[in-house]
């Protein structure tokens, strides 16, 4: 095959507007069918469904408020609804309700599994999460039965933020423990003498909406700000006077470290007992973001060693924790019962926030704060899952890549196929490269629906180039190409001629493989993980890597080497099945013909 033309899309600020939804509140059919292009323009139109609901009778959708809902939001859903509000229900009680609902409103008290979708027999077309997490939202179950879920991830931020900073000054000030020896009939000034705040180093762990809001109000305070968050716009930093840093140099230098962070599988006990002993000693702690990120146990030792003076907790990893938990009993921890979104004013902007957004959905809007995917077509689903998994993967790799603190803002993505540009849709391509490139390291989830605007919303411009081929066009792409621009990487090789961190990707056999990093070829699988090394050229490397994981139990699925030219560079890329130890990878990094490498998870 031979490139033929080419052609660049650019992405628009909201690629589905053209499809027309209502957005009236008239009442709509049960699903809403547009048009998807076809192959074959004799055979029926592919149709993507995307899932709006009210009664198909036309009478109002009724919607079930199971946990609190502030009164500004409980109207609003009434001027447009039948309104259930019942609170405290059993699963049982909830199970029995949900076949006679059409949406379902909740905070992060009730459970919403798969047994909750089975029991509302399809009726069930909205769930509503009265905040930010969805932990308690089985998503995959929801995508399944064709229920949209949406959330609430604004309205809280200043409250979170300013909660943040009164944890922090109270901390410092140690008002929480003064206040219970007063209480206690003790006047003890110069047990509880604090420490000041101004020109001390607070380093901001997580630059996203609360974490700004936080680091503006220490700037206030008289505070130097630092911050770690490797995909952060340096110029949103700069301009508040913030200065963005690596992960290590900001443990290294914070008299105080503010967390902000999502907890995903990359965050999990961020903070353990490796991080703290890299911290400043006497470094103080405040967590309003997810009890996970830290190691509980560890955090308990770093207090007892005196690595960490004092810390102030939102948030733990059960809740609530454990009346004994020798964590929350410490002398030196201030705790709060999950507070950060406590405010009057955040609880009623929740509520018109998720009530505005279950109603849109409702009435077959596009919901910016959707966090799983619309219903697709089988047809369209069984030809291209194998491409949107190579599209995620590739988008994972990339930004994996890239080195912490450079920032990720140009995505070019090249699509090569022998198909006609009006009959191949790659927007849920695109969808899936930019989930891949956001969700390792951050809280949102993205999907068709919110990919292009979250992508706006973190300064992500994303680009897109086809590449017509000639030959059968069996098959929908023949590579996926993901480049990023203007960012350093943490493996040089993965770098183009022109300076981006490039990857590469087909679908052999249905099963994705990565076929290029940087100009080097490769052949790899993309299961599991992935170890990428730099070599010298020579007889027995294969061996020597195989060797170190064969020791270390690890299981190698796939192995391939890339050369410019004989007993020159090489690069071997290695699948491996399970994730290997610290220890295992100084070894491959030690051995004298490697000259640089980098783990990556899929």
């Amino acid at each position: 095959m031979s490139a033929a033309a080419s052609s660049t899309i650019s992405v628009a600020t909201n690629p589905l507007k053209s499809l027309s939804l209502s957005s009236s509140r008239s009442p709509l059919p049960s699903a809403i069918s547009v048009p998807f292009p076809s192959r074959n323009r004799d055979t029926p139109r592919r149709r993507l469904i995307l899932v709006a609901c009210t009664a198909g009778d036309g009478s109002k959708p009724t919607i079930l408020v199971a946990e609190k809902l502030g009164e500004a939001g409980v109207k609003l859903l009434e001027g447009f609804a039948n309104v259930d509000c019942s609170y405290n229900m059993t699963p049982e009680e909830l199970n029995t309700k949900i076949s006679l609902c059409d949406a379902l409103i909740v905070r992060s008290g009730t459970k919403v599994g798969r047994e909750v979708f089975e029991s509302s027999r399809g009726r069930l077309k909205v769930v509503g999460r009265a905040g930010v997490g969805i932990d308690n939202v089985d998503l995959s179950a929801a995508t399944e039965f064709g229920c949209l879920v949406v959330n609430a991830p604004t309205a809280n931020t200043i409250a979170a933020a300013e909660h943040g900073i009164a944890l922090l000054a109270s901390m410092a000030r140690n008002v929480a423990q003064s206040d219970a020896s007063v209480k206690a009939g003790e006047w003890k000034r110069n047990k509880y003498v604090g420490v000041s705040l101004v020109g001390k180093t607070l380093a901001v762990m997580g630059f996203g909406k609360v974490g700004t809001e936080v680091a503006r109000r220490a700037k206030g305070l008289g505070m130097r700000v630092i911050a770690h968050d490797p995909y952060a716009p340096a110029d949103r930093a700069h301009a508040i006077g913030v200065e963005l840093v690596s992960f290590d140099e900001a443990l290294a230098t914070a008299d105080f470290i503010s967390l902000h962070m999502p907890l995903t599988p990359a965050t999990a006990k961020i903070l353990n007992d490796e991080t703290f002993a890299k911290m400043k000693k006497g470094v103080r702690i405040v967590n309003v973001a997810r009890g996970g990120v830290i190691d509980e146990d560890a955090l308990v030792r770093a207090l007892d060693a005196g690595i960490v003076a004092q810390a102030a907790l939102d948030v733990f990893t059960k809740e609530p924790p454990a009346k004994d938990s020798p964590l929350v009993q410490h002398e030196r921890v201030t705790v709060t019962p999950h507070l950060g979104a406590s405010t009057m004013e955040a609880q009623e902007g929740v509520a018109i926030e998720i009530a505005e957004a279950v109603v849109g959905a409702l009435n077959g809007e596009l919901a910016a704060t959707a966090v799983n995917a619309p219903m697709v077509s089988a047809e369209v689903l069984t030809e291209l899952k194998p491409y949107v998994i190579l599209a995620e993967k590739l988008g994972r790799l990339a930004v994996q890549l890239v080195a912490g603190g450079s920032g990720v803002k140009n995505v070019k993505v090249s699509y090569t196929s022998a198909r006609a540009t009006d009959d191949l849709d790659t927007r849920l391509l695109r969808a899936m490269i930019t989930k891949g490139i956001i969700e390792p390291i951050s809280d949102v989830y993205v999907n068709l629906v919110n990919a292009d605007f979250t992508a706006k919303q973190r300064g992500l411009r994303l680009s897109e180039e086809r590449v017509l081929l000639d030959g059968s066009p069996e098959n929908p792409l023949e590579t996926i190409t993901v480049q990023l621009g203007n960012v350093e990487s943490k493996f040089a090789s993965s770098l183009s001629e022109s300076g981006e961190v490039k990857v590469e990707g087909r679908v052999k056999d249905g099963i994705p493989h990565l076929t290029k990093v940087g100009s080097f070829e490769v052949d790899v699988t993309l299961e599991g993980s992935i170890i990428l090394c730099r070599q010298v050229d020579q007889p027995g490397m294969i061996g020597t890597v195989g060797s170190i994981l064969g020791e270390s139990n690890v299981n190698v699925n796939f192995m391939s080497v890339g050369r410019i030219a004989p007993r020159k560079q090489a690069i071997m890329a290695i699948g491996v099945d399970d994730q290997p130890s610290k220890e295992t990878l100084k070894k491959i990094g030690e051995i004298p013909a490697v000259e640089e490498f980098v783990f990556l998870k899929l």
